[in-house]
């Protein structure tokens, strides 16, 4: 298996395990990546997943060069088949995309190494990241005649001020971890022994909150960001009132007032 899927309560740990090519990603590990998130989607006993990169080297140096530099179909014969059929017919790009598989539960990147090209296409996919000391990050598509095929640009400007996007991406250079974090690319860095501890700990954090108001939350902050202030108070409220008379919301008002652990349940 080239993608592994291990469980810690209530946090799945995904991990890309192709050390021997910096965990690139051809497409039968696209498949099993985007197969272990809908295990993660569909299981109510899973609330939070990590993902990261075996070894130290690198979290994910892209796509797997070596299994993708042809295609085996013409771009007119894949755009127009399900994401499965055009990925195996050569739009790899595709399966990269993690958006169709509607995945409400966060998700931590813990980035380890290099995490380049789509690596960093999937980590900005994440909901939140963390990075060792020793990792890397750089979309450097132009150096090899390409273009961040997966939404990277677009999603770079949204996470970090555009001039360092832009820097990053005309010229292909990578930025270490403390530069990462300066410009807010990752939210912390620790050493890399202790990365996966405090991944798992802040994705325990997060799945000792209320399952539907995290997904909630998640699904507000990729549906709101292109809408006009009274459409995303609109759809705000929508949320707020699916979540209003939920077990765990008038749990949550007890437990505060009695000044106890809340017990969530999901429901």
């Amino acid at each position: 298996m080239s993608v592994t899927f291990e469980t810690h309560g209530a946090v799945a740990v995904i991990t890309i395990a192709r050390p021997e090519s910096l965990n690139a990603l051809d497409v039968a590990s696209l498949h099993e990546l985007r197969n272990h998130l809908c295990e993660v989607r569909d299981r109510d006993d899973i609330r939070v997943a990590v993902l990261t990169g075996a070894g130290t080297r690198a979290f994910c140096a892209g796509a797997d060069l070596k299994g993708t530099q042809t295609s085996p179909a013409p771009y007119p014969e894949a755009v127009f088949r399900s994401v499965a059929q055009s990925g195996e017919r050569g739009l790899y790009i595709r399966l990269m995309d993690l958006g169709d598989l509607e995945l409400w539960k966060p998700i931590v990147a813990a980035v380890n190494g290099h995490c380049l090209g789509a690596g960093l296409e999937i980590a900005l996919q994440c909901d939140l990241r963390i990075a060792s000391t020793n990792a890397s990050f750089g979309l450097p598509e132009a150096t090899v005649g390409s273009i961040p095929a997966v939404s990277g640009l677009h999603r770079l400007l949204k996470a970090v001020p555009s001039a360092h996007a832009m820097q990053m991406v005309l010229i292909g250079d990578r930025i270490g971890a403390a530069d990462a974090q300066r410009i807010g690319l990752v939210t912390e860095t620790v050493e890399p022994e202790a990365l996966a501890d405090r991944a798992i700990a802040l994705a325990m954090r997060i799945a000792s909150n209320a399952p539907l108001a995290v997904q909630a939350v998640k699904r507000l902050s990729r549906r709101t960001a292109h809408l006009s202030d009274a459409d995303a108070q609109l759809l705000t409220e929508l949320h707020w009132g699916v979540i209003r008379d939920t077990q765990d919301r008038l749990e949550g008002r007890k437990a505060f007032a009695e000044k106890r652990p809340p017990r969530y349940v999901g429901r």
